[in-house]
């Protein structure tokens, strides 16, 4: 059995599931020199593994450390005294060598109040130990050689305090990891010139503390960019911690747990302490130069209890958020928010090849096909990822097939991933923004905001909050825009269980789902009272607009035998009606009493309705 760093910390972006293995003989240094190597190392942000012997079963090693050892990055070997009289210890040297030449390990010996020498050539305790082994016809001579070619690498031999010691070794080992992690890693495409920026926003340099914020839609990197400035800059700080996925985390585990993660982490205390919070935050923590990063967090709440106020930090302190919502970054908190742009093309297709190549599969026309994936993604790094990887072992005609069901069934994956901030909203913001994904995208905001809020909606506050969760932007122009893939989860939503039953949804915007329905027979079109809002498109119409709470349909009039009293006969709770091009004189037989706004662009109109004279 083995115990890793604090789950709460970040998975390394690399393909090592471990930074650091520890190796060690547990009754010379567990509780001493080794369990202050670990908390270092868990403090400066390191995925690290610590083989406990204490829980260790018979004299075979088991085949889970081996998987330990095999899926760690680097291994760090502390010889002490008595670390040959363990054959548990030299079975996980030897298999610690075997990585370093199979693998590419690196493997960093710890020489703790022992000589190297006696390490290389097993002298002294080594020897002994090795007089029993031979004596009990153990093969002993693979451990003489793992020891052999361990003592003659670069290493480091306890001197001076040991705190110095180990702050040395934690910074070295620091420096391996960040030099191994390639600039070309996958998930790091494009963010050199995010990180940049981010570094620059952060003024690492000077005084004060400071708080930014990173924002943006789910999938955008918000965690990756926060995770490669923690890892480049943690190095810089007395003390530091990721706490990642708060919003899930805080839903297990409740705050509480997550503050006390920060405040074990940080100021090195044991898990089982009783915490007085107050005290900590008075006395301990601001002596300290913290880096913080507070990840997915949903709720001001959060904030309050995780980073409170900048006087809990010293001088010099940063604290990095990530969000959602914009909404989360007050500015009485966070000094600075940092809006993460999507990948411009170049950036994607490269994320995309990465993984769509994966398994070398040849795809013809694949220029092409790809150019269509990524256009689709339209820079979502996570949505590039995902189809890149969903496509690696698929043949050229799964490729065209795939491009055709995505527009009506977003990748399971990704939709979880956007479909978070929707399921935040209060259900009067999922209708407002469900109307905007369905009719008004490409809408100016003054047109649309006359119709919404005709139809009852509180428009100023809804977009507000709606575009600081990242659903909807506004163009320059005032113009109502949003992702791609944003809105095909909009439309994804209202399609819901009956995706081939348009007149079961909620609104309708397919002009061909619009003509079944209302070209339908009069016995039949008694079902459509499911429907709050149609909407259909031709590049040759003469648009007309209906809605219950408001339905908008642009429409060819001759391709459908009807009458605009006849297409919304049943739409008992109509509001809103728009027709341009109204080609009759009147719209008798129309029956309606909740019309909250009609406009008609209708020359030859004479007379609404009995009695109503134009």
């Amino acid at each position: 059995m083995a115990s890793s760093s604090s789950s709460f910390h970040s998975t390394p972006p690399t393909s090592w599931k471990y930074e650091v293995f520890l190796s060690f003989r547990g009754e010379d240094t567990r509780d001493t020199f080794v369990d202050h190597l670990y908390s270092a190392l868990v403090q400066q942000g390191i995925m690290t593994f610590k083989d406990d012997e204490e829980l260790r079963g018979g004299e075979i090693i088991r085949p889970s450390l081996l998987k330990a050892i095999e899926d760690s990055q680097i291994a760090v070997v502390v010889f002490s005294e008595n670390y040959a009289n363990s054959s548990w210890c030299l079975q996980e040297l030897e298999h610690i060598m075997k990585c370093k030449v199979q693998r590419d390990q690196i493997v960093i010996p710890i020489f703790y109040h022992i000589d190297p020498s006696e390490v290389r050539k097993q002298k002294g305790k080594y020897g002994e130990a090795f007089a029993e082994y031979e004596a009990e016809k153990k093969n002993v001579e693979s451990w003489r050689k793992a020891l052999f070619d361990a003592g003659n690498l670069v290493g480091h031999v306890s001197k001076g305090p040991e705190t110095i010691f180990i702050n040395n070794i934690v910074n070295s080992i620091f420096e391996k990891i960040c030099v191994a992690i390639p600039s070309d890693n996958e998930d790091l495409v494009g963010i050199e010139d995010r990180l940049l920026a981010l570094k620059s926003k952060l003024k690492i340099d000077s005084q004060g503390v400071l708080t930014v914020g990173i924002w943006g839609i789910g999938g955008i990197g918000k965690t990756t960019l926060a995770y490669a400035v923690y890892k480049e800059i943690s190095n810089k700080f007395d003390a530091c911690c990721f706490v990642r996925n708060i919003r899930e985390e805080s839903r297990k585990h409740g705050l509480e747990a997550l503050q006390k993660e920060i405040f074990v982490s940080v100021l090195k205390l044991r898990k089982e302490v009783d915490l007085d919070v107050g005290d900590l935050i008075k006395f301990r923590l601001r002596c300290k130069k913290v880096l913080l990063v507070l990840d997915d967090v949903d709720d001001v709440k959060q904030l309050e209890m995780l980073a409170g106020s900048h006087n809990w930090f010293n001088e010099g302190s940063r604290i990095i958020i990530t969000a959602r919502d914009q909404h989360i970054l007050p500015a009485s908190k966070v000094h600075v928010k940092y809006d993460i742009s999507l990948l411009n093309h170049d950036e994607a297709m490269q994320l995309f090849r990465k993984h769509a190549l994966e398994h070398d599969n040849h795809i013809e026309d694949f220029d092409r096909l790809s150019y269509e994936f990524v256009s689709y993604a339209g820079g979502l790094p996570l949505a590039i990822k995902v189809l890149g990887s969903f496509l690696s072992d698929k043949d050229n005609s799964e490729w065209v097939s795939a491009l055709t069901i995505l527009k009506d069934i977003p990748h399971g994956e990704v939709l979880k991933q956007l479909k978070i901030s929707y399921d935040g909203l209060e259900p009067y913001l999922k209708e407002l923004f469900l109307e905007i994904a369905c009719f008004f995208r490409g809408v100016e905001r003054h047109e649309a905001k006359i119709i919404l809020k005709a139809c009852g909606f509180p428009v100023d506050l809804g977009v507000k909050v709606l575009m600081q969760k990242a659903l909807i932007t506004v163009t320059k122009q005032g113009i109502f825009d949003m992702h791609d893939l944003i809105q095909d989860m909009g439309h994804y939503i209202v399609r819901g269980e009956y995706p081939e039953n348009p007149e079961k949804h909620s609104r309708v915007w397919r002009r061909e789902d619009v003509v079944t329905i209302c070209a339908t027979p009069t016995e039949a079109s008694t079902k459509n009272h499911w429907i709050e809002a149609l909407q259909a498109t031709s590049m040759t119409s003469e648009p007309w607009i209906c809605r219950e709470f408001m339905t908008s349909v642009p429409w060819k009039w001759g391709e459908v035998p009807l009458s605009l009293p006849q297409a919304v006969s049943n739409m008992k709770n109509l509001r809103w009606i728009s027709c341009h091009k109204y080609s009759a004189t009147s719209l008798k037989n129309f029956q309606s009493v909740n019309i909250s706004y009609l406009q008609l662009n209708a020359p030859k109109l004479k007379q609404l309705w009995k009695d109503d004279q134009v």
